[in-house]
This record gives C-alpha cells, structure tokens and sequence, in this order.
C-alpha cells in the first residue's frame, strides 16, 4: 500500500469496488471522441474527477484509469493511444442508453447483427486465415507457414516441439515428443494418419520410422501403485482369491500367475484372508517369512514429559504467603524485641549487662 505494507491477496486492503466502473468509464471516453484521437492519462483522469469525484479516491482514480490504458494498449484494444475500429462498436453498444440501445434480443431479427459480431468482422480481415496444413521436410521438422487452426496446432504441440517463431513456426519432431503424444492417447496409426491429411507435402520416411520406434517400446514397461502384495506358487489358489466376493473390498487384481496385488495395507489383507478361512503369513520386504512370537512382551509406549514452561511458575491468591508478623515493641511486655526505632538503647543494655565499656 501507500505505507509499504504487505497486504493479503484477498484482504480488504485490495477490494477496488469502483474499478469495473472507472474501467468502462475510461474506455467509453475515448470512444465518445473523434477516430484516431489519443488523449492523454491525465487528461482522461482529470475528466473523470469532474464526472464522478466521489467514485473511491484521486490518487486511486488515477491508478485505475493509467492501468486501463495500459491493458488496453496490450491487448490491442487500443492503438497507440487511440480506439481501435472493432473495439469501438462493442463501447458503443454498452454505452447506449436503454431506449436506444436497439431492438431486444426477444425481438431482434435473424439477420440484427450484434456488438460482439459487428466487432468480429471488423477485426477478421486484419488478422490472417488459420491454416489447416504444414509442410513435413526430411530433417524431422515441419514448418507451419501461419497461424494454425486450434484442433491442428493442440495435436502438433503435443507431438512435436516449437523450435522456432516468427512469420512461419519450426516444430522438431523427437523421441521425446512422439512419447509424449503415445502418452495422451495417440497410437501410431492415428499419428500416422493425422501427419498425411495435414501435410502438403508426403511424409517423410524418416519420421514415419521414428513413430513407428517409438511406439515399439511404449507401453511395454508398466509403472502403477499397490498396497501390498500376495504371491502363492498355487496358481489355483490364487485365482479362487480372485473370484471370492468376501475379497471384493481388497482390490485384488492378478499380475501374474502367482502374484496378487492389492489396494489393502498388508495389515488389513492378513486379517481378511484369515477370516475368509485362509492362513497367510506375513513376508518382508527381502521375501523372509516375519515371526511374530506370542509371549513376547514389549515395554509400553512411552509417554512424552509434560512441557517446561518458560520462566518461574504463575503464583496464584491461594499459594500466595501471608504477610509477615510485625515485630513486637517495648509496649508488647518483658523480653520483647526491640522496634526500629529503640534499636541502639538496646545495643547498649546488652553491652552493659556483658561487662563490656562501650
């Protein structure tokens, strides 16, 4: 903030309520000019504090109306400065008052042509055709001479890497890549044919070799996640498991003849094959059989001490001592001990009574 502080993303500190209308109020400003003026942010922000001075602050103002003619200008709403031709029809159309915004979209004919589509034929012959090819060459590359249709370029992404851009992209064509595309889905005969209805020219024998490598290889390791294990040299036995319905719950599932992988903890699958009626024993991580003795006894968990405070202990009314008896005085009785007052009288008896001189 104003004060160097760090405030939190979703704090109250950074809720700006009248940003979407300071936003809209600032565009629809310089759509009220005249095609191709570009005023200034000051002038755009001292008209703002005449036209609504108590929409949040001046110096938030400000900041507001720079950030929108900044993210204007990026966003190729604007034009060094200036409203664009197809920004234009979408301000005006908001910006019209309601009784002569035109026809309801209930009452609008098929052929009324809305903001948005008025806004998008202007803008369509300023920007290229998406093309629907690329051309394949020798050196495992395919160049797109433009930009590419969403469907092609979303395949070509994912099965090939951007090497370069500019007016044309360069994609490179790698192991990697080809992986990653067996990865999301794609078989070998489905890249085979999306690289021959996309290309202008024939595919390359060279990377037709290299998909079909490729996805040789792919597939013929498989990684997945299993709880725990059962392995039995009955294979029988093992498949009877299998079909149980008890076992449902367990997630059994047949890797190879002689082993069963499970989605239970080993814990939970020993206690429901026994209670199916099976005896399994427990096996470590080197394959050894576990033994677990009956009469073993094992000290019990050790509780942890209770926490030091920090500092003396709180002292409350009740563990408090009283106050201390006050000293007898002369005026108490024989043998009485002396105040502060008479202190050096006594001194004195005391050295006369011992035969001492003072």
């Amino acid at each position: 903030d104003a004060r160097s502080r760090t405030l939190g993303a979703l704090g109250p500190g950074l809720d700006r309520g009248p940003a979407p209308e300071l936003r809209r109020r600032t565009l629809g400003l310089l759509a009220a000019e005249p095609a191709g003026t570009a005023p200034e942010a000051d002038a755009v922000a001292a008209r703002l504090d005449w036209e609504c001075p108590l929409r949040g602050g001046a110096e938030l103002r400000g900041r507001i109306v720079r950030w929108t003619l900044t993210e204007a200008e990026l966003l190729g709403v604007t034009g060094r400065g200036a409203l664009t031709s197809y920004a234009r029809p979408l301000l005006d159309g908001s910006a019209a008052d309601p009784g002569t915004a035109g026809p309801e979209p209930e009452t609008a004919g098929p052929d009324t042509a809305g903001p948005a589509d008025t806004a998008a034929s202007l803008l369509a012959p300023l920007l290229p055709e998406p093309l629907d090819h690329v051309l394949l060459q020798a050196d495992l590359t395919a160049v797109a001479p433009g930009p590419l249709r969403r469907h092609l370029a979303e395949t070509l992404n994912t099965l090939a890497d951007v090497e370069s851009k500019g007016g044309a992209t360069v994609y490179r064509f790698t192991p990697e890549s080809v992986r990653r595309a067996l990865d999301a889905g794609h078989s070998a005969g489905d890249l085979h044919s999306f690289l021959a209805a996309h290309s202008r020219t024939p595919v390359p024998q060279p990377l037709a070799y290299l998909i079909d490598d490729v996805a040789r290889r792919h597939g013929r390791l498989r990684v997945g996640a299993a709880g725990s294990y059962v392995r039995c040299d009955d294979d029988t036995l093992l498949a009877e498991i299998a079909a149980d319905r008890r076992a449902a719950s367990l997630g059994l599932r047949l890797l190879a003849p002689t082993v069963l992988a499970a989605q239970a903890d080993p814990a939970t699958l020993l206690e429901r094959l026994r209670a199916m009626g099976y005896a399994p024993a427990a096996e470590s991580a080197e394959g050894d059989v576990v033994v677990h003795r009956a009469d073993a006894l094992r000290t019990p968990p050790r509780t942890a001490p209770e926490p030091v405070p920090d500092g003396p202990p709180e002292m409350d009314a009740d563990s408090l001592p009283g106050p201390a008896p006050l000293p007898r005085t002369a005026e108490a009785g024989g043998g009485a001990y002396p105040g502060p007052a008479d202190g050096a009288e006594t001194l004195r008896c005391d050295v006369v009574r011992a035969g001492r001189t003072l």
